[in-house]
């Protein structure tokens, strides 16, 4: 069994869409394992988007994500690193295909309703970055 974070973005949370993508997650068998709704920080974004923060659209991502708390979740599944991230589909909302969560309720490459660990390396910083051990059932 893996498990992986998933931040449910400004965008979804404005558009009132959290239950629609939690609720597709859960039927495709992912257990939520830990969930909690936060504002993120200005230190937590350097360090979750450390490979974008010398971009000059940084400020931007910034701000869209301090727009709105997130909820940030762990799901848990078999292969649900790859699950999650193919539910999702490609990180641009437009490239994305209908049915996938991106392509019907996304909009561009930053509002693109949620952020998702790419590897088990990544998924275990984030549980570390984002929930306390006791916080993960």
């Amino acid at each position: 069994m893996q498990k992986t974070v998933i931040l449910l973005k400004p965008d979804c949370i404005e558009k009132s869409l959290a239950g629609e993508v939690i609720g597709r997650f859960e039927k495709a068998g992912l257990k939520i394992k830990a969930c909690r709704m936060m504002r993120l920080t200005d230190n937590l974004l350097k360090e979750h988007y450390s490979h974008l923060a010398d971009k000059p659209f940084f400020p931007e991502i910034v701000t869209f994500m301090q727009s709105t708390p997130v909820i940030a979740m762990a799901l848990e599944g078999e292969n649900a690193i790859g699950r999650v991230r193919d539910l999702l589909g490609p990180t641009d909302s437009q490239a994305a295909p209908k049915g996938s969560i991106r392509g019907d309720l996304g909009t561009d490459k930053m509002r693109n309703i949620a952020h998702a660990s790419d590897s088990e390396d990544t998924a275990a910083a984030e549980l570390k970055r984002f929930f306390a051990a006791g916080d993960i059932f």
